[in-house]
């Protein structure tokens, strides 16, 4: 029985459980929460309103934060966060040209690619070429477009250097934020971005603003040898679910 904007009891009470979780990865770790909140919300929705409806939380936390995001984060986000916005329409033709099961493949490589590369030793501190910043973008943009999960490139260029935590998340989010926007947008102009999506998301907003402090709690408290064992574990998580989805 529908009973708030065409949704079910369960698929709220589905989507609310998720949202708290996924917070409270992204507030431990940076990131996250498109690659837990997508999968399960598409169990109770269309997987299009599913990330549709993610990159909407994305955006929503992410203005929650921006002042702080902007303050630390690493001048490439800004960068990167272009480039998001120029591929992820780019990353929504390809899908429609390349069917489901392609998409999956390039899904799952480059969560597996993202999961290698954490696994390195540490670089400096240095900025990676422009090469390697650009592509970094363009991946994440495809990847925005594909899936709604701008993470698994973004989050060894970071998480994989020698920088401050703080910098390293402010980075992160602030792309993420970036492409969410861009993701809306591309939603707005497919004509998939019901009114009904914008006020389940401003309902499951709480939930994702509790999560993402509780966990940024956590992450105040843990070193950052351990932070960065769960970043790993994490990344390796996606780029087996996204295995297992493949098969």
């Amino acid at each position: 029985m529908e009973i708030f904007g065409g949704f079910t009891a369960l698929q709220i009470a589905v989507a609310l459980a998720a949202a708290l979780g996924s917070a409270f990865v992204r507030g431990l770790t940076g990131f996250g929460m498109a690659i837990l909140l997508v999968p399960v919300l598409a169990l109770a929705l269309p997987p299009v309103e599913a990330v549709v409806l993610a990159n909407a939380l994305s955006l929503m936390i992410g203005a929650t934060e921006i002042r702080s995001l902007v303050r630390d984060a690493e001048p490439t986000a800004w960068a990167i966060g272009g480039i998001v916005v120029l591929t992820t329409p780019l990353g929504l033709y390809a899908l429609s040209l390349t069917g489901k099961d392609v998409a999956r493949l390039a899904i799952a490589l480059i969560a597996l690619s993202a999961f290698v590369a954490i696994l390195l030793p540490k670089r400096g501190a240095a900025v990676p070429g422009r090469l390697v910043t650009g592509g970094v973008g363009v991946l994440s943009g495809l990847m925005t477009g594909y899936a709604g999960m701008p993470g698994p490139p973004v989050v060894p260029y970071y998480a994989g250097r020698d920088l401050p935590r703080p910098t390293i998340k402010a980075s992160m989010q602030l792309i993420f934020t970036i492409a969410a926007c861009a993701g809306l947008a591309s939603a707005t102009w497919l004509g998939i971005l019901r009114p009904e999506l914008l006020l389940f998301a401003l309902l499951m907003l709480p939930m994702i603003i509790l999560g993402n402090r509780l966990g940024a709690r956590v992450s105040g408290r843990i070193s950052d040898s351990l932070w960065r064992v769960t970043v790993g574990l994490i990344l390796g998580g996606a780029a087996a679910a996204a295995f297992v989805r493949l098969i």
